[in-house]
């Protein structure tokens, strides 16, 4: 028989456990934006770009509770239709509109870096959680996720170009860009509402935040 001594033990635990890794992914964006700040380390920090990604990603994971096959089949969606609709950009122009990537995000696939992949996929998530959250509606809660995500990329984008991740033709940034940006990401978050909807992850929304405040800092920094 359990006792409640243990199970206080086991909820304090995972508590230390939930502050240790809020700890470390600001600790990280710290680094990162300091790193980015001084020109100096930014050629480091920038090399050291896709692991942060990575490293992102693997504590969301860690702290995901209900792995499934449609669970796995969402992430896998993400995954494809958001560097698919990156690489259809970069060689067309569509949605997003003209633009090219640097070589800071790493391996690239037809011109695209395999890492962009895996940030759809951690935005999604961390927006898709808090989405979920304000409402039970699959669709409302896809347009929120999806307003969540053209929130934060008005902050990436101005910053994109000076860190060298990608850069616009003529240095402009098109409308068509937010607005493809939106329809993307409805279409994935809508995946999500319906397929899995995710149970609450208590590191995403303090991942979401110190994301969002590590760009907005960047605009007015560099």
């Amino acid at each position: 028989m359990v006792t409640e001594d243990t199970l206080t033990k086991i909820r304090q635990f995972r508590e230390g456990k939930i502050n240790f890794f809020k700890g470390l992914i600001t600790a990280f964006y710290v680094a990162g934006l300091v790193g980015m700040l001084i020109p100096e380390l930014r050629p480091l920090f920038q090399w050291l770009t896709p692991f942060h990604l990575l490293s992102n990603m693997a504590i969301l994971l860690l702290f995901h509770n209900e792995w499934s096959k449609k669970f796995i089949a969402f992430m896998l969606f993400a995954f494809i239709v958001g560097f698919g609709s990156e690489v259809m950009g970069v060689h067309t122009g569509f949605p997003f509109g003209n633009y090219k990537y640097g070589p800071v995000l790493g391996i690239q696939l037809c011109e695209v870096p395999l890492m962009i992949g895996v940030n759809w996929l951690l935005l999604v998530y961390v927006t898709g959680t808090v989405a979920a959250r304000i409402s039970s509606k699959a669709i409302i809660a896809a347009i929120i996720g999806a307003a969540l995500m053209v929130f934060v990329d008005l902050f990436i984008e101005p910053v994109a170009g000076t860190l060298d991740f990608w850069t616009w033709e003529n240095n402009v940034i098109p409308t068509s860009n937010f607005l493809g940006w939106f329809g993307v990401a409805f279409i994935i978050h809508l995946v999500y509402q319906r397929l899995t909807r995710l149970q609450d992850n208590p590191v995403a929304l303090h991942l979401l935040l110190n994301l969002t405040l590590f760009f907005l800092i960047l605009n007015f920094t560099i």
